[in-house]
């Protein structure tokens, strides 16, 4: 494991005041020499490494230090330590008086965290134990009846350090690094916002997709995500009551002619509306893991890897572009301003192994400059192990993994640019830990950085209850998407929707707008989760799910039933009767079924386009086009199985170029009635692929 050398300077310079006071203290900081004997330190996690352990009377007779490092036979100490990465450090305590004992420890970015008091006795020893897990100097010292002990120092190291029998293994270990953090505390809640709707977990955008196409790439077919192309809209849900409620489904029918093919079609949209006027997130202990693997060192606009995973040197042009790592570096430090002071932050950074960088403390406890100095110099390193990041920040949690979802918030965002290649690649050993973390109400966002952000991995993984993801390609664009939906983002309120359609002239030929579409049967439609989203003049952003209807008989009666849970687990629900009109023609009950199924179309084809083009390179033969004339924009396929991201040049076949420039058409002429003007940049896709550029 190497840390650049850069990396060890900041954080150190981050320590600063601690060290300072440190040396004011008086402390031994001389290293161990080379004829230091025993062991004095070990990479396997302790059987207890938590809280305070009894050790029997203190053979201390008086005049001896009151905490100290000791080797792992107990028979030799010291004041101070060089120790490498990811190794446990043994401290013995003997308090001169009874009460309440609370160990502090100082991390080089400047945070001291408190350890939870434990009772003491005079005359007794006591150990403890602690993980020096990422490199700069640590204070570890006690409080007893208001009185501070000297403290011990931990300079951790970058480099292996072996003392003769010491025999280190490769470090690694996923333990939590040290005991429970600090106390509970009245809690201030954030402004609250104006009105609010819903919209559905998973992807918040398809800024990838656009920047692949800009970029001149190939995407890949998960780029486009209907949850995440509605999210960049603003619909008109159908709500003519008001809501009393937390959740008040509204329903609104279409029929519909394919642009291409002329077929009638019929649709059905459940608008997410909210009774909540006055939303205000709960108070948050929030964990950040932050990938900093070799990955991350390429710019943001090209790959790093190409097809199946083979490397590619990337050429930085004259230092202008800035690398993924930098744009995740200053995205960290942006996210610490929406905090309030009574949050509480972590910090876990992960590559080939995983590493605590900050513990979950408060955010009035820290110091900001130094833990910001050392969040923006992190350098990447090494490969991408994401099971082990995610182990690791559960882990931070200590005791905070479990809390009241009435008046705190648990989340986690994995910043990375989604490339593993350590652990498991797939998406099982993730799954079983996120599946697990929200159990237990630790939920996760996804922050994906880069044009190579692997779309396919995070899509299958942010399914998952409580869950949701962002790309971004500036720090800039994170700063901007923050300043408007971190409270949104980080606060699930609707779990487990369930709707039930009894229709026996119809069934669900496919929902669109939720990660959970593929599992939709021919009745029932499911989705995991809703997060709050800004209302504003009847229309919510990303506030649809659209749910295509196939005719089996003539019989019009549709009886929707809706259940769903609150964040305390609560259940509720709805019903509610819906008939077609008889229409010779299009028919749209409002502008946002219109908007959704145009929507809905455009990604259609855009899928089947991306799939066709990709099947037909690596089997080297001809594209031909899912989407036909007599057949229209057809739901799209089986997606490709690859986790690893494949860069391939942007192809647009002379069949799909046609198809292209006949969508656009329709959706200029849809986009005019509509009246919204961000659906130009939809058009500005069109156009490029319609000319087949690239």
């Amino acid at each position: 494991m190497k840390i650049p050398s850069t990396m060890i300077s900041v954080i150190c310079l981050g320590a600063a005041v601690i060290i300072s006071l440190g040396s004011a203290w008086g402390l031994d900081t001389g290293a161990l020499s080379g004829d230091d004997k025993g062991d004095w330190y070990r990479f396997a996690p302790p059987s207890s490494p938590e809280g305070l352990s009894p050790e029997g009377p203190s053979a201390d007779e008086g005049g001896g230090e009151s905490i100290w490092i000791t080797d792992l036979d107990g028979k030799e100490r010291r004041t101070a330590l060089e120790i490498p990465m990811g190794a446990w450090a043994r401290l013995m305590i003997a308090p001169s008086s009874e009460g309440d004992l609370e160990l502090l420890i100082g991390y080089p970015t400047g945070t001291v965290q408190k350890i939870p008091a434990e009772s003491v006795e005079t005359g007794r020893l006591y150990s403890s134990w602690f993980q020096a897990e990422w490199p700069g100097k640590y204070l570890i010292w006690f409080s007893l009846d208001g009185e501070e002990s000297e403290p011990v120092q931990l300079d951790v190291q970058e480099e292996l350090i072996v003392f003769e029998g010491a025999g280190p293994a490769a470090p690694g270990s996923y333990a939590a690094g040290g005991p429970g953090l600090g106390g509970p505390a009245m809690y201030a809640a954030p402004a609250a916002s104006p009105s609010i709707g819903f919209a559905v977990g998973g992807a918040k955008d398809i800024e990838n997709f656009r920047e692949n196409i800009e970029l001149d790439y190939l995407p890949l077919p998960t780029d486009v995500t209907y949850e995440g192309l509605f999210y960049d809209y603003s619909f008109e849900t159908g709500q003519k009551e008001e809501c009393q409620k937390l959740f008040c489904p509204t329903y609104s029918s279409a029929i519909s002619r394919d642009p291409i093919s002329g077929e009638p079609q019929r649709y059905l949209s459940v608008g997410l509306n909210s009774g909540i006027s006055d939303f205000a997130r709960k108070k948050l202990n929030l964990v950040v893991v932050l990938d900093y693997s070799g990955s991350m060192g390429s710019p943001f606009n090209e790959y790093y890897y190409d097809r199946f995973g083979s490397r590619v040197d990337v050429e930085v042009d004259s230092g202008l572009s800035k690398s993924k790592m930098e744009i995740a570096d200053r995205a960290v430090v942006e996210l610490l301003g929406h905090l309030e002071v009574e949050d509480r932050f972590g910090l876990v950074v992960f590559s080939d192994e995983a590493y605590l960088v900050d513990p979950l403390t408060r955010i009035d406890d820290k110091d900001l400059d130094a833990l910001k100095a050392a969040i923006i110099e992190i350098e990447e390193y090494g490969g991408t192990n994401m099971e082990a990041g995610m182990m690791k920040g559960t882990a931070a949690f200590g005791k905070y993994g479990e809390i009241d979802p009435a008046e705190e918030e648990n989340r986690i965002i994995f910043i990375t640019d989604a490339m593993p290649n350590l652990g498991e690649t797939g998406e099982g050993g993730l799954l079983r830990i996120l599946r697990e973390n929200a159990r237990k109400g630790i939920y996760t966002t996804f922050i994906g950085v880069g044009v190579d952000f692997n779309t396919e991995l995070v899509e299958e993984i942010s399914k998952v209850r409580g869950a949701n993801y962002y790309s971004v390609h500036s720090a800039k664009e994170f700063e901007e998407r923050m300043d408007e939906e971190f409270d949104f983002m980080v606060t699930p309120l609707v779990f487990d929707l369930l709707l039930r359609i009894e229709a026996p002239g119809y069934r669900i030929d496919k929902v669109y707008g939720s990660p959970e579409a593929d599992e939709a049967t021919g009745e029932i439609m499911r989705v995991n989760t809703l997060f709050p989203s800004r209302a504003e003049e009847g229309e919510v952003k990303g506030g649809t799910i659209l749910i295509k209807l196939y005719r089996v008989s003539d019989d019009p009666r549709i009886a929707l039933s809706v259940s769903y849970r609150d964040r305390n687990g609560s259940e509720d629900g709805a019903e509610a009767a819906v008939i077609f009109p008889e229409a010779e023609g299009d028919f749209y009950e409002n502008d946002g079924i219109r908007k959704a199924i145009l929507l809905s179309r455009y990604a259609d084809l855009l899928k089947n386009w991306i799939i066709d083009e990709r099947s037909a390179l690596d089997q080297d033969a001809p594209v031909e086009p899912s989407v036909t004339l007599e057949d229209g924009i057809v739901v799209p396929g089986p997606l490709l199985g690859e986790w690893e991201r494949q860069s391939l040049p942007l192809t647009v076949s002379e069949g799909y170029r046609v198809f292209f420039e006949l969508f656009r058409s329709h959706f200029e002429t849809e986009s005019v009635a509509l009246g919204d003007p961000d659906l130009q940049q939809e058009v500005v896709v069109l156009d490029k692929l319609s000319g087949g550029e690239g």
